[in-house]
């Protein structure tokens, strides 16, 4: 039934991605030659080609190379290391579009000022990518939905007017979470990231799944921001109170990396007295001692698809757009010399 219904309709790249197990981003490389992309994996899409017979739209690939892309990149992440993931993903890719980059950047964190958006959109873009967290920022989408613009959002969670681009940040807190108890840890700290991003209660609700899984934990939330300063205010609640936490879990690596600021501050060995784990594996995560244990999330690749995913959507102006409206990559959990097995006589 689904075959006939696939021959009806023809083929699009969202079924070859499927049947290859691959993402729509890594088949539009294939299909026009670009690189990024394994021998072997190039062989398993091709043969997805020809078990489906698809067609690319030419049409939609002519329109894309022969009119010039003007792309919006609209940003206000206060992590430095995470945007320069980001960016690093999005100049690679556009290099390989040949698509012309037009950035604005909100100031102290918050989006840019809705004149300033107006203004950008005024000057004739093909389509807007939105960092994190701007693509929940209500006002953001308000001023593109009325200007009808092609938006890609990374990080952010399904809306019908925006490509969402994200990893199962549930999941990937989940077994972050569930490393840390079978280390023996029970008395855990959790730090909040900013509470106006669906990845922050995401990657809480993770945490609480793991927790109610096991007997015996005692649980310390503080509210963090997803900043370095709001990383050490929160260190500083945790390990004052009555009973600390032997672990602390902050929802990004740079509040992690405030964590591990206090400990050394504190002369508390990290992981021997505390352990610590963050979340992104920025450079933030390598350029301090210990090194953190975290979640990997393909921040560069996931700029990558959803620049490309924007690219497609533009290309498809007939209202026809077969343009998945949600990626979700792989994430990974990396150990490094952060955590460690809670020790049964520490005092802590």
């Amino acid at each position: 039934m689904a075959r006939s219904e696939r021959s009806a309709r023809g083929a699009t790249i969202v079924d070859v991605a499927r049947r290859a197990g691959v993402s729509s981003m890594t088949v539009s490389r294939v299909i026009n030659g670009r690189p990024g992309v394994s021998d072997e994996t190039r062989v398993v899409v091709d043969e997805a080609i020809k078990a489906l017979a698809y067609t690319p739209n030419v049409a939609a690939r002519n329109l894309v190379t022969s009119t010039e892309l003007r792309i919006g990149v609209i940003y206000s992440n206060a992590s430095a290391a995470f945007m320069s993931e980001f960016m690093t993903g999005v100049f690679e890719e556009a290099s390989s579009r040949g698509a012309r980059l037009i950035l604005l950047k909100g100031e102290g964190g918050r989006p840019p000022a809705t004149k300033a958006l107006e203004d950008l959109v005024a000057t004739g873009l093909s389509g807007v990518l939105l960092a994190p967290p701007l693509g929940e920022a209500p006002e953001v989408l308000r001023v593109l939905r009325n200007a009808e613009c092609a938006v890609a959002a990374v990080g952010a969670y399904q809306s019908p007017e925006t490509i969402c681009v994200r990893i199962d940040d549930r999941a990937a807190s989940y077994q972050m979470t569930r490393l840390l108890l079978d280390l023996g840890h029970r008395q855990l700290g959790f730090i909040l990231g900013n509470p106006d991003q669906a990845a922050s209660a995401e990657r809480m609700a993770g945490f609480y799944a793991a927790v109610r899984e096991t007997g015996g934990v005692n649980v310390q939330v503080v509210q963090g921001d997803f900043t370095y300063a709001s990383g050490l205010t929160a260190a500083e609640q945790l390990l004052t109170m009555p009973e600390p936490p032997t672990a602390i879990f902050a929802s990004n690596d740079d509040m992690a990396a405030a964590v591990v600021s206090v400990a050394h501050r504190r002369h508390l060995d990290v992981p021997a007295e505390l352990t610590v784990a963050g979340f992104d594996d920025t450079t933030a995560a390598v350029t301090l001692w210990p090194p953190l244990t975290t979640v990997r999330q393909p921040v560069r690749e996931l700029a990558a698809e959803a620049l490309g995913l924007l690219i497609a959507e533009i290309a498809a102006k007939d209202g026809k757009s077969r343009v998945p409206r949600e990626s979700i990559l792989s994430h990974a959990i990396v150990e490094r010399q952060s955590t460690g097995a809670v020790k049964p006589s520490s005092p802590r």
